[in-house]
């Protein structure tokens, strides 16, 4: 949680509007970029502490933009979302699933992406609920994350799916274990799932959402039709617990965060990817690598169906007989950044004791409504 060497808000108040140069950015990707320039900047205000026993004076702490795009803004934010859904969780072993969006969806994605992502996550529901139903006899617990990059920031959507290794029995008067080793076979779950995004892509041209000719769209179709559909399911995590802080690392990530920078200068950005290599983009390259993987205004990236659908969640581990915890309090911001961390901000670095606060106004003000973004140029 310590400031790194490089930051990804640095980079974009150098380079803020040259992006657009190249091709305009939408309306979220311009107020992503914007926000990540302010967070924890003197434009958000903030605060200061002052020791009540050595008078020394701390840093100052800027206030954080709380976007969801921005790497230095999520962790808190992932803590509590594991707190919480440990209440809706069945206590049993959970698969970890991931549906690949086929390349040639991809295009469609970028230009109706509230649409096409919609449809992967009703799509990816279906087929498992379908599957569960017609071979297992029950209902499983589902909770699907959208990604949409690789580690070289590339355009690839895909899935996260936590599957429970069991569910509610069709008559819904028992639960139903199955194999920790196998849930159903890869090959019917690719079929089902390409069957119903097929048809949901369809659905979505007959509605005059995809603008195309009958023929373009035919050819698409075909093509579709002949690749291969990426689905794979692994082996079930025991401890939900361990299943909770697993697929917290994915639910709050962004796509690239400070810690994977590696160099920075004005004509060069230079990144971590996987198994020690390496990439090197022109830093505008790579602000239009990050900035595709902006979603849209008030898409949830995080959902849940079958048994964990909400507000259905609680109940159903009621109704199974699993102990349902009370609702957890929420830290401070100060306690959830203590444990997380192990620094005390209300503690005085110099000789331990407790920091009073001093208020610090914003510099300029900055306009919080969830529609008005922030200045687009940079303070």
């Amino acid at each position: 949680m310590g400031r790194t060497p490089f930051d990804l808000g640095d980079l974009a108040r150098l380079h803020r509007l040259d992006p657009e140069r190249v091709q305009p950015l939408s309306a979220e990707q311009g107020r992503a970029l914007s926000a990540i320039i302010l967070c924890r900047t003197a434009a958000l205000g903030g605060h200061q502490g002052v020791c009540l026993e050595c008078d020394l004076k701390a840093d100052p702490s800027y206030n954080s933009c709380r976007n969801r795009n921005c790497p230095k803004c999520q962790g808190l934010a992932q803590e509590r979302w594991i707190a919480n859904r440990a209440r809706a969780i069945l206590p049993v072993p959970h698969f970890h699933g991931v549906f690949t969006l086929p390349e040639g969806f991809r295009l469609l994605a970028r230009l109706y992406p509230r649409e096409v992502y919609g449809a992967l996550f009703q799509c990816t529901s279906a087929a498992l609920l379908d599957l569960a139903r017609s071979r297992l006899g029950l209902i499983p617990g589902l909770t699907l994350v959208l990604h949409t990059w690789t580690r070289e920031l590339g355009f690839h959507p895909h899935l996260h799916v936590l599957i429970s290794a069991g569910g509610l029995s069709l008559d819904g008067l028992t639960f139903k274990r199955v194999a920790e080793k196998f849930l159903v076979h890869v090959k019917a779950l690719a079929q089902r799932f390409k069957t119903h995004l097929m048809d949901a892509l369809r659905d979505l041209f007959a509605q005059g959402v995809l603008v195309m000719t009958k023929g373009a769209f035919g050819a698409l179709m075909a093509s579709l039709w002949d690749q291969d559909w990426n689905v794979h399911v692994k082996k079930a995590f025991r401890s939900s617990a361990h299943v909770l802080k697993y697929l917290g690392r994915y639910t709050h990530r962004v796509a690239i965060a400070n810690s994977r920078l590696l160099e920075v200068t004005k004509d060069l950005v230079t990144f971590r990817t996987k198994d020690g290599r390496k990439v090197s983009l022109h830093p505008v390259a790579f602000l239009r690598r990050f900035v595709q993987h902006v979603l849209p205004d008030g898409f949830k990236k995080i959902r849940h169906a079958g048994l964990y659908a909400s507000p259905k969640a609680l109940a159903n581990k009621e109704r199974l007989g699993a102990p349902v915890e009370p609702t957890p309090i929420q830290p401070t911001w100060q306690e959830a950044l203590l444990a997380l961390t192990g620094v005390d901000p209300a503690r005085c670095k110099g000789c331990g004791g407790l920091l009073g606060q001093l208020t610090l106004l914003p510099v300029r003000i900055v306009p919080r409504g969830r529609r008005t973004a922030p200045p687009r140029s940079p303070p």
